[in-house]
């Protein structure tokens, strides 16, 4: 069951943000990383990105998660449909 709203996601070392207010995931250049900086993200009413220790893909699937969630979409089964098949 959904509760409609969306979760938070976490980005790492006890910081989180709202699914639905993020809106720019930026990996840093490898020069600009370390101590747990991989990943800018802007979130909506935070006027610094946030700096995340998590990769810019594990973010954005979260939030892909929880967006989904929260529309009560249903998740695929893990196997994608191929060109040409029909989905069950």
């Amino acid at each position: 069951m959904t509760s409609g709203y969306p979760r938070m996601v976490p980005l790492g070392y006890g910081k989180f943000a709202r699914a639905d207010r993020v809106f720019a995931v930026i990996p840093l250049a490898p020069g600009e990383r370390g101590d747990g900086r991989r990943t800018y993200v802007h979130v909506e009413g935070v006027a610094e990105p946030l700096v995340a220790s998590r990769s810019e893909r594990a973010i954005l699937a979260d939030v892909d998660a929880a967006l989904t969630d929260a529309a009560g979409i249903p998740r695929s089964g893990g196997r994608g449909v191929r060109e040409g098949e029909v989905p069950p």
